[in-house]
């Protein structure tokens, strides 16, 4: 019997002034960035939570809690490649993730293929198995307001052991 689990992840992190836009380990140019204790990076954020969900390590809250100052200000892309090792500790392999961006604005099609290769080389997996999209919500909402962002993502993984 094969071994495979699978996650979903979801954040959301307001837009503040005087920070800047962090998104899959890309800083995006933009007027405003995420709000949050580390770089506030909603996409990794969410992708990390359906890599600990399908592994049940739980959610990142738990495992990098907001009121540690260990984590003020650190890239979420350090945050992933340790998610990446707890993974592999487990006998876990990442057979491929899909993320979804929900913003507004900014656009991201030029920095979608970064992204996808930033998280991948954080848990040491092929670019290929990374799948990074955007959308907007037609005005709706606090993200269709600009007011914030949100992401999505699903992963599955594959036990080895």
């Amino acid at each position: 019997m094969t071994n495979l689990r699978i996650g979903h992840g979801y954040d959301v992190h307001r837009l503040a002034e005087g920070r800047k836009l962090i998104l899959g380990g890309v800083e995006v140019s933009w007027d405003r960035g995420l709000l949050g204790h580390s770089d506030a990076d909603v996409l990794v954020h969410a992708v990390m939570d359906a890599l600990t969900g399908a592994s049940r390590l739980g959610d990142i809250g738990k495992l990098f809690p907001d009121t540690d100052p260990a984590y003020a200000g650190i890239s979420s892309l350090k945050l992933l490649a340790e998610v990446g090792r707890l993974l592999a500790e487990r006998g876990f392999a990442v057979v491929n993730i899909d993320a979804t961006l929900l913003a507004q604005a900014p656009k991201i099609a030029p920095y979608r293929a970064r992204m996808a290769e930033n998280m991948a080389m954080a848990l040491g997996i092929e670019p290929e198995r990374v799948n990074v999209k955007a959308t907007t919500e037609e005005g709706l909402g606090f993200t269709g307001d600009g007011s914030g962002m949100a992401a999505h993502a699903v992963a599955l993984l594959e036990g080895l052991r």
